[in-house]
């Protein structure tokens, strides 16, 4: 059994849809409607002063989903992990289109939970 992990990172984004919280909130209900996740509560918004990003936080069920915006730097960290596999999500085109980024990457990794596991998927 494995789960999945998502650690994207999105660069050239606009730095005033970086501070809008609207639109990471809209990012994160897209996410968990789409991937079928479950939230324990309400995601958490921390807006930095000034010229400062975003930190947001969802406490899943299933784990957690995670954004930190960096205005100042263009750019966006968001991390989503699930204890158990999900479909793939057009991060990509998703953040080019919310955020304006001209470059994205996205890593996927499975999360094996023993070492049975772990050779598994090394094989």
């Amino acid at each position: 059994m494995h789960g999945v992990e998502w650690v994207v990172e999105a660069w050239g984004c606009s730095a005033a849809l970086l501070k809008d919280q609207r639109g990471l909130a809209a990012l994160f209900d897209s996410l968990i409607s789409d991937l079928n996740l479950r939230p324990i509560g309400a995601p958490l918004w921390h807006p930095f002063p000034g010229s400062g990003g975003i930190t947001g936080l969802c406490l899943l069920s299933e784990s957690h989903l995670a954004c930190h915006t960096f205005p100042e730097h263009a750019s966006l960290c968001l991390n989503l992990f699930c204890c158990v596999p999900r479909a793939e999500w057009a991060f990509d085109a998703e953040l080019r289109r919310r955020f304006g980024a001209r470059e994205v990457s996205v890593r996927r990794l499975q999360r094996p939970y023993g070492i049975a596991d772990t050779r598994a998927a090394n094989e």
